[in-house]
């Protein structure tokens, strides 16, 4: 029997979620990496506008789609372009959230490894060498099969829930929580001795290095860190009121993402100059270099910095799980309304799978790390197809179907609100301009940088 839908109950509870959705461990690890490395503030303002006239648009586009129809990704395009090939398209924007997913499970179990490993004291040794820690850790099997196993399963409870009951409930209590854990780390961290390199780190601007790689890396930073292209937003909207401003709720969520952002950058950054260590990228810079920063200042904190362990990594396996939640609900969206079956039953066929290919993530660290494919681990190879290949796909997907194939008329009214809304009536015209030519162009853009860069 087809299921019911249920909707958002307000707009807090649209922004909560859409900007739960978007902020996640790339915020946390990669944007003050990308800040420091291409100008600080340079970049900061070259990443706004990006966020504005670029990520902002497809949003929208991604809105438009899922409000409209009150559909799942695929249910979405068969409604709008019935008995055409787009709704095969837009298969792929179900597939890789659930990839994402799959491997995104496996760093969201180190957290909560990292979250265990804060509260029980592990960095409060001055002595011991903390870095070694997580390629210790992530080269065991069973261990963070384990962590990864209790992501996955609360992740799958919390969307089992439902949208009122699980998502919005989760996002309500989770973002707000998750704000005020990095606004406490960023006071700590900005006050700590040294802490003034970090911020020069990341406020001093380098226009020197404002080019055509920084330009690119801010696109690609703003256009991931709103979970573009994947179907996340589009099956969110579909929750949406028709009464919501689109427009709204869009700028909301980038400008909690930026703030969150930019938060993240300052506590991070600022702890880590303050220890006298050079900033890294990626996972390490989570991993290794704040442990070790935890770790180097409890001879003279005893007290506070195993608390701020704990904070930091708390906030961490907040933010994963916030967006592993929208990753999943794709799919869980999916079988509800294309296959008929209970959300329960769809929950647990979507978790199993995601499970499943999670574990051979995981022990692509360990016991699987001499397995290639074309080069590349398990981890790799998923990582590099749906970061540099399927969300690009996907939000051209997006953009050229809400700029080409959709009626004007009918984007007009989705924006806003049948004419009802005079901002978004005056700003429709520009707004539409950049989802017709100018999204469709920054995204091969991206996605060529994503080949030779």
């Amino acid at each position: 029997m087809a299921q019911s839908r249920e909707h958002f109950g307000n707009r807090f509870a649209v922004i909560m979620a859409m900007s739960g959705s978007a902020i996640g461990l790339g915020n946390i690890w990669r944007f003050p990496y990308l800040v420091g490395e291409y100008g600080g503030a340079a970049f900061v303002l070259v990443y706004v506008l990006c966020s504005l006239f670029l990520s902002l648009p497809i949003f929208l586009c991604e809105g438009v789609i899922g409000r409209s129809t009150g559909s799942n990704t695929f249910g979405a395009f068969s409604k709008l372009a019935p008995g055409s090939k787009w709704r095969w398209g837009a298969l792929l924007t179900v597939i890789t959230p659930l990839l994402i997913l799959s491997y995104y499970s496996v760093v969201g179990g180190w957290s909560v490894e990292y979250l265990v490993q804060s509260m029980t004291g592990a960095f409060t040794n001055p002595e011991a060498d903390v870095v070694p820690m997580f390629s210790n850790f992530t080269a065991k099997t069973w261990l963070p099969l384990v962590y990864h196993t209790i992501f996955v399963a609360i992740t799958g409870g919390i969307i089992v829930g439902g949208v009122q009951k699980g998502i919005e409930k989760f996002s309500n209590i989770s973002m707000p929580l998750l704000f005020a854990l990095m606004l406490v780390i960023m006071i700590y961290s900005l006050n700590l001795p040294g802490a003034s390199a970090g911020v020069e780190y990341l406020v001093k601007p380098d226009f020197s290095k404002i080019d055509a790689r920084t330009i690119a890396a801010a696109m690609g930073q703003s256009f991931y860190s709103l979970s573009l292209g994947v179907g996340t937003i589009v099956t969110y909207h579909s929750y949406v009121s028709k009464k919501e401003n689109l427009m709204t709720s869009g700028l909301g969520s980038a400008g909690f993402d930026l703030l969150f952002a930019l938060m993240s950058a300052f506590a991070v950054m600022s702890a880590v100059f303050a220890a006298g260590i050079q900033p890294g990228s990626g996972p390490g810079l989570i991993f290794e270099s704040l442990p070790y920063v935890f770790n180097s200042m409890s001879a003279t904190m005893p007290v506070l910095s195993p608390i701020m362990a704990s904070f930091f990594f708390l906030a961490v396996l907040i933010s994963a799980w916030t967006s592993a939640v929208s990753l999943g609900e794709v799919g869980v969206a999916y079988l509800s309304e294309e296959k008929n079956i209970s959300r329960k039953k769809a929950t647990l066929i979507v978790f199993v799978g995601v499970w499943l290919v999670g574990c051979f993530c995981s022990l692509s660290f360990g016991p699987l790390r001499g397995f290639k494919i074309a080069g590349s681990t398990v981890f790799e190879l998923l990582d590099m197809l749906c970061s540099d290949f399927f969300m690009a796909l996907g939000a051209l997907l997006f953009a050229i179907f809400v700029g080409w194939r959709m009626k004007r008329s009918d984007v007009h009214a989705e924006l806003t609100n049948g004419g009802t809304l005079r901002f978004n009536v005056k700003v429709f015209g520009f707004v539409y301009f950049l989802i017709r030519f100018i999204a469709p162009i920054a995204i091969a853009v991206i996605f060529i940088s994503g080949l030779i860069i």
